[in-house]
């Protein structure tokens, strides 16, 4: 959640930041629901307050042997004003919590001003396409003709939006996990963890997925949620605690399956894998001080472009236009590995500084060793990248003529061996 005091002693700030954003600005509605629960919360005090001294008067008066009628009729009068308060002070409360909880991030000056994805800004590029001496196939034709890849029948029993991978393509995600894995924790310093693919409701606020983006989840039925990304369980680890300024930063990273309904996206890259309701991601999460978290952020961004460039793919970074970034997000880069079959780039990673927005929701502090006060942690949060992205990449840039697929030599090891061929098992 943003500041409030923040937005206090800054009210045309969050307005701003919502025009850029393309939202409609609040124009001090934040602000008179949080004077409004803030007033009643003061008088509840004041008459609970009120109540206690009563009380007291009370027993003096009885133990003296006075006349309790007057005292007994005041505090008759101050209960129902109480429970009327109390009961208005709560539903002010809820009122203003939903409605900032619904609120966006306030992005970064860093962050171009624009309308969608359209005004996102280009920083950097790797590699250059290459160039066919055939007209290349798309992903899901490569796997298609090898045999290897069967989105009917995972449409048979689980729906649209899944997909069967066999033999060396299975082998071939997973190779692609390993790597990513190893990549990250021998040499970019993350530690792995094992997380869970299950989360409670508090969690999924804490991340910023609930309330508002409810919808695009999958909901079990005992009211729990299933995983969109890894992110949601690693920046949670800490919830509710204080950590110590010496432990920070903190890196993690987690393969998992994710799981999104796509609601919303309907006619949208309906063909192949690009957008499934189930896929394989490595998950980059870092928890740091507030002085930490831009360095950190350009760090995470090279980490996920190192995956890339290991494999020879080409990719470019951009940076995201006001209108096109997450709800979450301070500032995102994302980055866009070229995909040949559509001859165009497509994200494959997306790297998030979230400043102490989701740590507001979580409840997560540190202790400054400086000031000796507890302060919130920034988060940040990338794609290390999007396992089921960058099997269409490889598919895509490294295919031949005859059909067959050549394996990028970083994944060899992984995969044993060189290439993948419709005969070969």
């Amino acid at each position: 959640m943003i500041d409030v005091l923040f937005v206090r002693n800054n009210p045309d700030v969050l307005d701003r930041a919502l025009r850029n954003r393309n939202k409609e600005p609040l124009e001090g509605k934040l602000l008179e629901l949080d004077e409004r629960s803030r007033f009643l919360q003061t008088e509840l005090q004041r008459l609970q307050k009120e109540r206690n001294d009563i009380s007291q008067s009370f027993g003096l008066a009885k133990s003296n042997g006075e006349d309790l009628t007057d005292l007994s009729s005041r505090m008759d009068v101050l209960k129902k004003r109480l429970t009327e308060i109390s009961e208005n002070a709560s539903v002010a409360k809820d009122e203003y919590l939903e409605f900032l909880s619904a609120i966006p991030n306030i992005p970064s000056d860093e962050c171009p001003i624009g309308v969608d994805e359209n005004d996102n800004v280009e920083v950097r590029r790797f590699g250059v396409p290459r160039n066919f001496d055939f007209e290349p196939l798309e992903h899901y034709e490569i796997g298609s003709r090898l045999g290897m890849m069967d989105f009917e029948k995972a449409s048979n029993i689980a729906g649209s939006r899944f997909v069967f991978l066999f033999s060396k393509l299975a082998r071939l995600e997973r190779s692609l996990a390993q790597f990513m894995l190893d990549v990250h924790t021998k040499e970019h310093g993350y530690t792995e963890v094992y997380v869970p693919l299950i989360l409670e409701q508090k969690a999924m606020f804490g991340v910023g997925q609930l309330p508002k983006f409810e919808e695009d989840l999958f909901k079990t039925t005992v009211g729990s949620y299933l995983i969109p990304t890894a992110e949601a369980s690693l920046a949670n680890i800490f919830n509710g605690e204080t950590l110590s300024e010496e432990a920070l930063p903190l890196r993690y990273t987690a393969y998992t399956p994710c799981f999104r309904s796509e609601a919303g996206s309907a006619g949208r890259d309906t063909a192949g894998m690009l957008r499934q309701h189930q896929f394989g991601k490595v998950e980059l999460v870092s928890i740091t001080t507030p002085e930490q978290s831009i360095e950190e952020h350009e760090r995470m961004t090279e980490c996920s472009e190192n995956i890339l460039k290991q494999l020879k793919l080409p990719f470019r970074t951009v940076v995201l236009s006001t209108g096109d970034m997450g709800f979450c997000s301070q500032k995102t880069y994302d980055i866009e590995v070229w995909l040949p079959g559509q001859n165009r780039y497509r994200e494959i990673s997306s790297c998030s500084r979230c400043g102490d927005f989701q740590a507001r929701r979580m409840s997560t502090r540190f202790k400054n060793k400086s000031t000796k006060k507890n302060e919130f942690v920034h988060t940040l949060n990338g794609s290390g990248v999007a396992v089921g992205r960058c099997l269409i990449a490889v598919l895509e840039n490294y295919q031949r003529s005859d059909g067959s697929v050549e394996i990028p030599e970083a994944l060899v090891k992984y995969f044993c061996g060189e290439y993948i061929g419709k005969s070969a098992s």
